[in-house]
C-alpha cells in the first residue's frame, strides 16, 4: 500500500485529489494539511510515501518548505503542485530536493504516472512544465554559446577586481608580475567588449559570472 499525504489550503483542491483516488486500491491517502504548520506537525510522527505539495501556502512559502520537509525526511518523495508553470520555481523546487512538478490542471492518468515515476526513482515533470524548463536550457545554451570563454586566470581577475583589489595588489596575491594582471585585465575587457573596469565588472554580474 502507497500511501499520500496532501498539502493544499483550497479544500478543492485537496478534495478533487481525493476523488481522483478514491478507487485506486493501492493508494491511501494518510492525511491533508491546509498549510505549513500543520504539513510539519504530521510529518514528525508520519513518514508516507508521497506528498503533493502545493507552492502557495498562507503561512509560508512552498519553496522553503519543501527544503525543510527534505532536510528531516529523507524517504518520502516530494511533488510539487501548482497552477505556476514558470520554470525559475519549477528548477528551484527540485534544486530543493522535488522529485518532480504537477500543474493544478494535470488529469487522473498524469497524477498516477507522477506517483509512479517518483516511487521508482526518477523525476516527474508534467509536460507543459517540462517544455518551460526545456525552453529555458535553450536559452542559457544559446547565451552560452555566444558568450567567450574566460580562462581560470582571468576569473581570478575579474573576482578580485570585483573585490576592490588593484593591479599591483593581484599581482602580490597571485605571484604574478603586475604586467601580467594588467594582460588578464586588457583580455578580459576584449573578451567583454566593454573599455573600463566598471563596464567589465557590471556586465560580469548580468552574465552571472559574479
Amino acid at each position: 500500500m502507497l500511501t499520500l499525504f496532501i498539502i493544499d489550503d483550497h479544500p478543492l483542491v485537496a478534495g478533487g485529489i481525493m476523488m481522483m483516488l478514491k478507487d485506486i486500491s493501492y493508494i491511501h491517502i494518510a492525511g491533508t494539511a491546509k498549510d505549513g504548520k500543520e504539513a510539519l506537525g504530521f510529518l514528525e510522527k508520519n513518514e508516507p510515501d508521497v506528498i503533493l505539495l502545493d507552492i502557495s501556502l498562507p503561512d509560508t512559502d512552498g519553496l522553503a518548505l519543501c527544503e525543510q520537509i527534505r532536510s528531516n525526511n529523507k524517504h518520502s518523495k516530494i511533488i510539487g503542485l501548482t497552477s505556476a508553470n514558470d520554470a525559475s520555481i519549477i528548477t528551484q523546487m527540485l534544486h530543493r530536493g522535488a522529485n518532480g512538478y504537477l500543474l493544478k490542471n494535470m488529469e487522473r492518468d498524469e497524477l498516477l504516472e507522477a506517483i509512479d515515476r517518483v516511487m521508482n526513482g526518477k523525476i516527474y515533470l508534467s509536460k507543459s512544465a517540462n517544455e518551460k524548463v526545456l525552453e529555458q536550457f535553450s536559452s542559457l545554451n544559446t547565451a552560452l554559446k555566444d558568450f567567450p570563454a574566460l580562462t581560470r586566470r582571468e576569473k581570478e581577475i575579474l573576482l578580485l577586481l570585483n573585490e576592490g583589489f588593484n593591479g599591483p595588489q593581484m599581482a602580490e596575491k597571485l605571484f604574478l608580475s603586475p604586467y601580467t594582471v594588467e594582460t588578464h585585465r586588457k583580455n578580459l575587457m576584449q573578451k567583454l567588449n566593454v573599455t573600463s573596469t566598471q563596464q567589465l565588472l557590471k556586465i560580469a554580474r548580468e552574465k552571472g559570472l559574479l
